[in-house]
């Protein structure tokens, strides 16, 4: 974003009563680290993705080779 729509938005703000400010401060406070936590997940994911497919690919074989057992949800 560039700072002459940052300046834009401050305009706004300032333009509000105080007690609205802070408001606005806190809804993009977290809707700022919502989106760090999305982009922190986005990264996570496709740094694992090969290590999920190659472990998915290993199930399937086992699989096909009859060495794999139906999950007993009871032992978790």
């Amino acid at each position: 974003m560039s700072s002459e729509a940052i300046s834009t938005v401050i305009k706004m703000m300032e333009s509000l009563p105080e007690d609205v400010q802070n408001q606005i401060v806190q809804h993009l406070y977290e809707y700022i680290q919502d989106l760090q936590d999305e982009i922190k997940w986005d990264n996570s994911f496709q740094k694992s993705q090969n290590k999920l497919v190659a472990a998915a690919q290993k199930v399937k074989q086992e699989i096909a080779r009859g060495l794999s057992q139906p999950m007993d949800y009871d032992k978790l």
